[in-house]
């Protein structure tokens, strides 16, 4: 199947905002501030970076130069109503950049709004809870058979629709709706609930699902982390699970201009995310393991892991692009179920190889 690239970059801003249309007396009408972070997906043609290469890097300047305006200001004096939505219409907006797919600003970590590039938006928000748990059907010695625990996170989408108008979704009506599912499963043994007796995070996704879909119509994805670098999505129909791994390595950027510091041996610690879309499998209770996507990959791993990328056989050049392709050559034989690999060689930036739906960004 053929492959789409993307790349991808954030950007952080410092700035104060209140919203004047929020009922009296909500604390965000008061003059506020927050940490944001804007991120942006593209696909921009052949030749638009200033060498074969540097895409995540020229659109990560190009996003700094977009947001400057916005970094230690008043947002109020820029937007009149400066939500995490209209903020990424305004960036969308004036990101001189070919080819966007999507556009996000996160206010906080916990909370925020993508927009694509056919101006449907997303909010989002995270939530956590800690519980207890096994899955009863794995295979003797299996260590997800014996009773353990998370802490688990789960991040709400919801659709806004095309005009802007927010349809009565706003951060708090997701916290809203969330409280009860919180009560039900923080501190608790999910295997006892009814509905979850094989508490997989494929199967807690699609019960969040059903349990918010009839009150949240505008629900169009449930996260669900079960660690740190693994977890699923889940849209009503279809489960992508993913599944990170990092690795530290040195790379050389010999298509990069002379003089250009990208030229001289240089490293990272990167950051890659293998995404796996199957069927539920109704025993298990998951599409593929985690363990065993960890385990299937390890030879590549170790291919990558505290080496010099810019050596390895039958790689044309060491920058996140032509890396996510090597990765996908070697290892799509063993993980058939793949179908997107993400690259950060440093935080919020890289490339992302795609040959199913694009699908969400996770935050970062």
């Amino acid at each position: 199947m053929n492959a789409r690239l993307f790349h991808f970059a954030a950007v952080p801003f410092e700035a104060a905002c209140r919203v004047d249309i929020l009922p009296e007396g909500h604390r965000c009408r008061r003059l506020h501030g927050h940490s944001f972070l804007a991120q942006v997906r593209a696909e921009p043609p052949l030749g638009w970076a200033g060498f074969p290469g540097a895409e995540s890097d020229d659109l990560q300047a190009a996003l700094a130069r977009c947001v400057e305006p916005l970094d230690y200001r008043d947002l109020n004096a820029i937007l009149p109503i400066p939500t995490d939505e209209n903020l990424a219409r305004w960036v969308r907006d004036r990101l001189d950049v070919p080819g966007i797919a999507s556009v996000g600003i996160q206010s906080t970590r916990d909370q925020g709004a993508d927009l694509d590039g056919a101006d449907h938006a997303h909010l989002w928000r995270r939530f956590r809870f800690e519980s207890a748990h096994r899955l009863p059907n794995v295979p003797e010695g299996h260590p997800c058979g014996r009773m353990h625990g998370h802490g688990f996170e789960v991040i709400l989408h919801a659709d806004q629709d095309l005009d802007g108008q927010d349809m009565g979704i706003d951060f708090d009506r997701l916290a809203a709706l969330w409280t009860p599912l919180h009560d039900e499963l923080h501190q608790v043994c999910l295997n006892d609930i009814p509905g979850l007796e094989n508490p997989t995070s494929e199967r807690l996704s699609s019960w969040i699902w059903s349990r918010l879909k009839p009150e949240l119509p505008a629900l169009s994805w449930v996260t669900v982390y079960e660690t740190a670098t693994a977890g699923c999505h889940f849209d009503g129909a279809h489960y992508r699970i993913w599944k990170e791994q990092r690795f530290e390595a040195a790379l050389r950027l010999e298509r990069s201009p002379e003089g250009d510091a990208r030229r001289r041996l240089h490293g990272h610690s990167y950051l890659l995310r293998l995404h796996l879309t199957a069927p539920l499998d109704q025993v298990l209770g998951w599409t593929v393991d985690y363990g065993d996507v960890k385990r299937l990959f390890k030879p590549l791993y170790d291919r990558l892991d505290h080496h010099r990328l810019d050596a390895l056989d039958g790689l044309e050049a060491a920058d996140p692009g032509s890396l996510t392709r090597w990765i996908r050559e070697r290892i799509q034989d063993d993980l058939p179920e793949l179908d997107r690999i993400d690259l950060q060689p440093t935080p919020g930036c890289g490339a992302s190889l795609c040959w199913g739906e694009l699908g969400p960004a996770l935050p970062t």
